[in-house]
C-alpha cells in the first residue's frame, strides 16, 4: 500500500495567517503545512483519510484522478470542511462513500444540509453513500479496516489499522485496550502537535512514548504545529525509526 501525506498540519497549517514565527517564514517547503490527511492506495483503491479545507489543493497537488471514498476520524472543522471539494469526482464517478462514525455523520449533515437534501436537490451538489461504523471492523475493497478509539481529549475520534499499518490523529489518549487493537504494526503514524504539553494532543515527547509501547519497525509523527520547530532540526534530534511527517511525502507500508 502506497501512502501519500497529503497534509501535516494542525487546524491552521503552517505558516499561520500573519505569523512571525520563524518557522512560519521558513522557506524549506517540509515546513509548510496543510491540514493533515493521507491518501492510501492499493490495487485499484483509492481512499482519503479526512478532507479538510485543504482538500482541493491536495488533490491537484498529488494528480489524484479518483477515490473510493473518504474515511472521517471526526468532526472537527480542519477534517471534514472540504466535503464540497469532492465534486469533480462524483461528475465523473458517481455516489461517494464516506465512513464515519453516526456523530460525525449527523455533523455533516448539519453543515452540509444541502449535500443530503431529498426534494429540489440542487444538480451541482455531490451525492454521498454514507456508512456508518462503530468498532467492528470492516472491509474497503479487499482491506479490512480496523477502528480504533482514541480521545481528544474527550471527544471520541476514530483510528484506522490496515494491517501492519496504523494512522492515528488528533489523540490525547489512547485506553489500553485500543492499544491493544495497535499491537504488532509495523509502520505506525501518529499525531505530535508540539514540545510542550497540550490539552488535547500528544506532545513530542507523549508521542514517543507511545512508539516505545507499541514498538513499530517505523513511526511518522503528523498533525504538527509551527511550535515544533524547524523540521531539518526537530528530526535530528529523533530517535532511530521516528520521522517528522511532511506533506507529499510517499512510503509504502
Amino acid at each position: 500500500m502506497k501512502v501519500t501525506f497529503l497534509g501535516t498540519g494542525t487546524s491552521q497549517g503552517v505558516p499561520i495567517i500573519g505569523s512571525e514565527h520563524p518557522v512560519c517564514l521558513s522557506k524549506d517547503p517540509k515546513d509548510k503545512r496543510l491540514r493533515v490527511s493521507v491518501l492510501l492506495e492499493w490495487e485499484d483503491y483509492a481512499y482519503v483519510i479526512d478532507c479538510g479545507p485543504d482538500f482541493r489543493q491536495q488533490m491537484l497537488a498529488n494528480n489524484v484522478k479518483k477515490i473510493d471514498g473518504i474515511l472521517y476520524t471526526h468532526e472537527h472543522n480542519d477534517h471534514v470542511v472540504g466535503l464540497d471539494d469532492v465534486r469533480p469526482f462524483y461528475f465523473r464517478q458517481g455516489n461517494i462513500s464516506t465512513y464515519s462514525h453516526k456523530r460525525v455523520l449527523e455533523s455533516l449533515k448539519h453543515r452540509f444540509e444541502y449535500v443530503f437534501e431529498t426534494e429540489n436537490k440542487y444538480p451541482g451538489a455531490p451525492t454521498l453513500d454514507t456508512n456508518i461504523i462503530d468498532d467492528s471492523p470492516f472491509m474497503l475493497g479487499n482491506k479490512e479496516v480496523v477502528p480504533v478509539n482514541v480521545y481528544h481529549p474527550e471527544l471520541q475520534v476514530y483510528g484506522f489499522r490496515f494491517g501492519d499499518f496504523a494512522y492515528i490523529t488528533d489523540a490525547k489518549v489512547i485506553p489500553d485496550q485500543e492499544l491493544d487493537k495497535l499491537k504488532g504494526v509495523k509502520t505506525l503514524v501518529l499525531n505530535a502537535l508540539r514540545k510542550e504539553e497540550h490539552r488535547s494532543h500528544f506532545s513530542l515527547e507523549q508521542a514517543i512514548d507511545v512508539v516505545d509501547i507499541l514498538k513499530p519497525e517505523q513511526a511518522y509523527f503528523t498533525h504538527i504545529s509551527h511550535h515544533m520547530g524547524f523540521h531539518e532540526e526537530v528530526q535530528k534530534e529523533l530517535p532511530e525509526g521516528i520521522y517528522l511527517a511532511y506533506d507529499n511525502l510517499q512510503i509504502e507500508v
